[in-house]
């Protein structure tokens, strides 16, 4: 199967700082759920923000199906197919769920189907359509996290792209947003997660990626990955340890 996404020899850091990715590498390919993980400072953030353009490139190339984007302003990235959900989840926490909704279907100029996708979105996550008048900044963590993994059905993207969904929520919330990314990718959205509870995120995916020091250092299957005796020693121990 060819690749949908290509990352070859990216290195990158912030303004004038020293390089946080040092050649990181990574090849994604359709329908997969693919989850990145390593210690802290290891890049995986750094990564998603390099692939969407929030980070210039010093070295290195992105291709898109073939296609070069690195360059391109994250607006351009979005239109390219490539949707990113960060981890401070970016809402306006002031507008209601249905403003922030008609927000994140900024690049659709078609306003009757972006009405559209919006009733679909409301159809699909049926607590959004219950608080769609409520200020996002007034729901709980798990719900704008919801709010924020459904904004990019709306622009029906190639790849989400998801930086710590997890973090700071529940178990039982945690298993909602696993069951949300999986029917994004049954949707046909390919699904890329930085995820530092590494067992949950490899357990939810199909391929893994080890990153370290900026660097690739692994890929594989994410089953593969799981049951690695190195990784497990170097980085499922440690998440183990702290879980």
């Amino acid at each position: 199967m060819p690749e949908l996404l290509e990352v070859r020899g990216v290195v990158a850091g912030y303004g004038r700082g020293p390089a946080i990715l040092n050649g990181a590498s990574l090849t994604v390919k359709p329908g997969q759920v693919q989850c990145i993980i390593g210690p802290n400072g290891a890049g995986k953030s750094t990564l998603l923000k390099a692939i969407v353009g929030l980070l210039p490139l010093r070295q290195g190339e992105v291709l898109l199906e073939g296609e070069r984007i690195d360059g391109l302003r994250p607006d351009q990235v979005l239109r390219k197919g490539i949707c990113f959900v960060p981890q401070e989840r970016a809402l306006f926490p002031k507008m209601s769920v249905r403003e922030n909704l008609r927000m994140g279907g900024y690049v659709l100029s078609d306003q009757k189907l972006l009405d559209q996708r919006i009733e679909e979105v409301l159809e699909q996550f049926p607590i959004l359509r219950e608080r769609a008048h409520q200020h996002a900044g007034t729901m709980s963590g798990g719900q704008q996290q919801m709010l924020a993994m459904a904004r990019t059905l709306l622009v029906k993207p190639k790849i989400v792209m998801l930086d710590e969904p997890s973090l700071g929520l529940a178990p039982q919330i945690v298993e909602q947003m696993f069951e949300i990314m999986h029917m994004l990718s049954r949707s046909g959205m390919t699904v890329i997660l930085v995820e530092q509870n590494a067992i949950v995120g490899l357990k939810n995916s199909t391929w893994g990626t080890v990153l370290d020091l900026g660097t690739t250092l692994f890929e594989g299957p994410a089953a593969d990955v799981l049951t690695d005796p190195r990784i497990q020693e170097l980085y499922l121990g440690k998440t183990r340890t702290a879980a």
